[in-house]
Order: C-alpha cells, then sequence, then structure tokens
C-alpha cells in the first residue's frame, strides 16, 4: 500500500507538472497565492532562516519566502518534473533541490530554522513518519508551518466546497491538465484527509511543543505552525 501511494503520487505529479501553476492559480481564483503569503509572514521567516520546504512543487513558497529576505532555501519534492520546472522558474535554486520524500530525509538532525509544506501533507504515504523527519531535522526552537485544505465547518460553505470540488474542478482540471484522474483524486483526498487526520494529534507525537492554528477564506484552508 506504501509503494502503491508513493508511485500513485509521483506518477500524478509529474504528469500535471505542466499545467500545475495555471490550475492551482485557477483554481482557486488566484487566492492560493494569499494563502502561502500569510502563512509565511505569519511564520516570521527572515534573512536569518534557513528553511527546507517540502513537497515544494514547482516553488511557489520557496519563491515567495526568497522576497522575503529568506537566502538559504532548500526545495525538496519526490517529482522530477516539478524540481525542473522549479530549476527553469528560479535558476537560484538549481543545486539546492533534492528528489525526496518527507518520511525519509537525507539531513543530519537540527539542520534547518524553518520547513514549510504547502498542500503537500495529505500526499504523504506516512504523515507520522513525515512529521517524525520533520522534528529531527529542525533546530532546536525551529519551527514548521503546514497549509492545507480542510472541510469548512459551516454547512453552507461546506456544501458550497464540495460541489465545487467533486463537479467543478475535476472538470477544469482534467480538461486543462489532460489527466481527469488526478483532478479527481485531489479533491476526493481532502475530504478522506479531513476526516480520518488529526495534525495536531500528530505533530504532538512527534514531540513538537507548541502549536498555533489559523484559518483562511471561511475555514477551508488551514495552517499549523509547530515548534520543537
Amino acid at each position: 500500500m506504501v509503494s502503491e501511494k508513493k508511485d500513485k503520487v509521483k506518477n500524478i505529479f509529474d504528469d500535471i507538472s505542466g499545467k500545475y501553476d495555471l490550475l492551482n492559480h485557477l483554481l482557486s481564483f488566484g487566492v492560493d497565492k494569499h494563502w502561502r503569503k500569510k502563512a509565511l509572514r505569519l511564520t516570521n521567516l527572515g534573512k536569518e532562516s534557513f528553511l527546507l520546504d517540502v513537497a515544494c512543487g514547482t516553488g511557489d513558497v520557496a519563491i515567495e519566502a526568497r522576497k522575503l529576505g529568506v537566502e538559504k532555501i532548500v526545495g525538496a519534492d519526490f517529482s522530477h518534473n516539478m524540481l525542473s520546472l522549479f530549476n527553469k522558474k528560479s535558476q537560484w535554486i538549481i543545486g539546492n533541490n533534492v528528489q525526496m520524500v518527507a518520511e525519509q530525509m537525507p539531513f543530519k538532525d537540527n539542520t534547518f530554522t524553518n520547513i514549510t509544506v504547502a498542500f503537500g501533507v495529505r500526499n504523504f504515504y506516512n504523515i507520522q513518519e513525515g512529521f517524525n523527519s520533520f522534528y529531527r531535522v529542525l533546530k532546536p526552537n525551529g519551527k514548521a508551518t503546514i497549509v492545507e485544505f480542510r472541510m469548512p465547518k459551516n454547512k453552507f460553505f461546506a456544501s458550497l466546497y464540495r460541489f465545487y470540488f467533486k463537479k467543478i474542478l475535476p472538470v477544469i482540471g482534467g480538461l486543462i491538465s489532460g489527466n481527469k484522474s488526478a483532478y479527481t483524486y485531489l479533491p476526493e483526498s481532502v475530504e478522506k484527509f479531513d476526516m480520518k487526520v488529526d495534525l495536531v494529534k500528530l505533530l504532538q507525537n512527534s514531540g513538537f511543543r507548541k502549536i498555533e492554528i489559523h484559518h483562511f477564506t471561511f475555514g477551508i484552508v488551514q495552517t499549523l505552525i509547530a515548534q520543537k
């Protein structure tokens, strides 16, 4: 099952990589940029930070962090195609991209001041192992910032959310990317993830002692900032 999920996720993101940025911005009506910026500002990143951006995709989080003054950045993703596109978008990341899964990080203990992962945790094959890795490679007082979709608690918004995610998003995403199954998997994974996964508990299990939770845009996105 672990191998199946790893391969499935990698194949999906390798396949849709060329249209990934366009669809992210289009399907979120451009609000995804705001979510990333707000999460990074809440994290208080700066010139002294050493950032590992996990599930970095084509680099939108890392690029935004760079604008905030972060000079030391490592991008990590399991999709080779995503990393290649990141290299094309930003030459400064070349040589600092690593193809890996979060559960098995090739870094020494206590290396980074910050880890970010935006909309990638639900694709981990073992979230607890991933968070254990986060804790291991973070310096003392380091922060892990997680941005992820969630089901809104308001029933009205929840019904609109389900309709859009299950009826509209797969059609548009499928037409533009040429891979309808990818844009069926992605919204389905959000609801399953929200029902089954307690991110706070998993972070606490890994040793994180202070956890902040912030909700954006009617509660459809959550940001957790966990400190070692």
